[in-house]
C-alpha cells in the first residue's frame, strides 16, 4: 500500500536495526542499486539445532532451485517504485518473500549485521512453524520433489529388474533356490518402482500446471524508454 518512491519492509520488535536505513538509502541514492537488502551474518541467541537446519535449508535450496536466496537473508530491505510494482505483479497467494524477492531481479547491495535481541515481544515462529515455511519455499521455487519420485521409480525398478535376473540365473544353476518371498519381494519392489515412476511422470505435469496458476510474468521490466500502446 506505499505510495513513496521507495518502500521499506522491517520488523517492529528493532530486531531489524532501523539505524541502517541511513545507509540503505545512500545505497539507492548514490550508489544506484535498486534494492538495500539485508543479512545476518550470525545466529547468536538462536538453539544451536534450529541454525543447523536453517542452514541446511539454504544448501538445499541452493541446489535445487534456479533462484538464489542468501544465506541469512531477512525481510528487512529498502526498495525503489520499480521493484516494489514487480512484487505487486506476482499474484500468488501462498508467498516465500525471500524467493520473491530474489526472483524478481534488480540490483540489491547487501548489509551485513549481527544478530541482535528483539526490544519487546517473543518470536511467534517455533521449530515446527519455521519447518513447514521451509517446505513452502521448496515447492515454490522447485519441482525437484516431485522429480524425485520419478527418480525412485525409476532405481527401483531397476533394481528389481536386475534382483530377478539373478534369481533366474541362481534358479537355472541351482534348482529350487529361488523361490518363496524372496522373487516374491522382488516383483513387489518392481512393481512399486513403476508406480512411482507413473506418478512421478503424473507429478510433472502436476508441476507444469502449478507453475501456470501462479500466474507470474513471464518477464520484469525495470524501466521503460516507451509507453505501451494502450
Amino acid at each position: 500500500a506505499a505510495t513513496g518512491d521507495y518502500a521499506a519492509v522491517m520488523d517492529v520488535d528493532l530486531q531489524d536495526p532501523p539505524s541502517l536505513l541511513p545507509d540503505m538509502v545512500k545505497a539507492i541514492e548514490e550508489e544506484g542499486y535498486d534494492c538495500a537488502g539485508t543479512r545476518r551474518v550470525t545466529r547468536q541467541g538462536e538453539p544451536p539445532l534450529r541454525s543447523f537446519f536453517a542452514r541446511a535449508f539454504y544448501k538445499t535450496i541452493h541446489q535445487i532451485s534456479d533462484t538464489r536466496i542468501v544465506d541469512g537473508a531477512r525481510d528487512y530491505k529498502l526498495m525503489t517504485r520499480p521493484v516494489l510494482e514487480a512484487l505487486l505483479s506476482l499474484k500468488e497467494y501462498n508467498r516465500f518473500s525471500k524467493g520473491l524477492y530474489e526472483w524478481v531481479g534488480f540490483r540489491t547491495k547487501w548489509f551485513e549485521y549481527e544478530n541482535v535481541e528483539r526490544v519487546a515481544g517473543q518470536t511467534k515462529w517455533s521449530f515446527f512453524k519455521l519447518f513447514l515455511y521451509s517446505i513452502e519455499g521448496i515447492v515454490a521455487f522447485s519441482t525437484a520433489p516431485l522429480a524425485l519420485a520419478s527418480i525412485m521409480g525409476v532405481l527401483l525398478s531397476f533394481i528389481s529388474f536386475l534382483s530377478i535376473i539373478i534369481l533366474t540365473v541362481r534358479e537355472l544353476i541351482w534348482p529350487h533356490s529361488a523361490y518363496g518371498w524372496t522373487s516374491l519381494v522382488c516383483v513387489f519392489c518392481m512393481m512399486g518402482g513403476i508406480v512411482l515412476l507413473c506418478l512421478g511422470i503424473l507429478g510433472q505435469y502436476l508441476a507444469k500446471t502449478y507453475t501456470e496458476v501462479k500466474k507470474r510474468p513471464i518477464y520484469i521490466a525495470k524501466e521503460r524508454s516507451i509507453k505501451p500502446f494502450n
